[in-house]
């Protein structure tokens, strides 16, 4: 691997299949996230794990075809990761994930230290931390990288695949949080925090963790986007023709990162993500291509 003097964004964790009503589709939130990056053209790497087996060759030739992205995919002696995917009225999904998959189980390697050094943002979530195996890469990785790189945390809550202390951790371990208004209340509940209304819990999270950012989704009622100088940007969700929900909080997130790299304010930077979003919901599937305009504006 050679990374030369490259800077990458990076998502690492869980790739799978999500087995969608319509057929299967690469999935996982790290996945999706890296993906729309290098629709920005930014320089993405994916690190996650699959199994040495047909699912496993599946996802790598599905990945080389994705340009700009890049991946450091380690193959195990487990499973490919899949999830069944089930869709409500409303195009929200419900998912059913399969345990002890390949990446429950990604291994810090010498070459994954050497990226981490040449990482200038990383994202990640707390349901690849599910297992010991994966959580104590995550931490390694993040580690490794240098003091001023940013770190992503992407809450993502799923079934019983996390405890207070993966919380915790996480976000001890991040200086920008991305969390829906829902799971909002839970994290406050975990690590100790009365919840009053969003906005008074926001800026505790911000002061007890030393965040520099906290984003939160609210489904069709908008999201916010807290700062530590109190501002804050708060914007309406478009009204679109839902088909699925699938991978349109990892847009958001991997959209308004690279519009934060490409030097727009966060205001602007959290319209395009807005957006983003929102087209993601009109198309089936976690990873369409985002529209010339969003990735021109970027």
């Amino acid at each position: 691997m050679d990374l030369s003097k490259q800077m990458y964004i990076v998502g690492i964790g869980e790739v799978l299949w999500d087995m969608l009503p319509e057929g299967k589709q690469l999935g996982g939130a790290p996945a999706n996230f890296a993906h729309h990056v290098a629709q920005c053209a930014m320089p993405a790497y994916l690190v996650s794990a699959v199994g040495d087996d047909a699912l496993g060759e599946e996802i790598r030739s599905t990945l080389a075809e994705k340009k700009g992205l890049k991946t450091l995919i380690h193959t195990v002696s487990q499973p490919t990761g899949t999830v069944e995917v089930k869709l409500d009225e409303q195009g929200v999904p419900q998912y059913d994930i399969c345990e002890n998959v390949a990446w429950d189980n990604i291994p810090f390697t010498p070459e994954m230290e050497e990226l981490a050094k040449h990482t200038v943002v990383v994202c990640f979530g707390t349901l690849a931390q599910r297992s010991e195996v994966s959580r104590k890469t995550i931490e390694s990785f993040v580690a490794a990288m240098y003091e001023e790189a940013v770190k992503v945390c992407d809450i993502n809550l799923r079934g019983n695949y996390y405890t207070a202390e993966i919380v915790e951790s996480s976000l001890k371990m991040a200086d920008t949080v991305k969390v829906n208004r829902e799971e909002l209340e839970e994290v406050c509940r975990l690590v100790g925090i009365e919840y009053t209304d969003m906005h008074s819990v926001a800026r505790v999270l911000i002061d007890n963790y030393g965040l520099d950012m906290l984003v939160v989704t609210c489904g069709t009622e908008g999201s916010f986007v807290y700062c530590q100088d109190e501002n804050a940007s708060c914007l309406p969700t478009p009204k679109v023709e839902v088909v699925d929900t699938v991978g349109a909080g990892d847009a958001f997130t991997a959209v308004f990162v690279s519009g934060m790299l490409g030097g727009l304010e966060v205001r602007w930077a959290h319209a395009l993500a807005v957006e983003a979003a929102a087209h993601v919901c009109t198309q089936a599937g976690a990873t369409p291509d985002l529209p010339d305009d969003i990735r021109e504006r970027v």
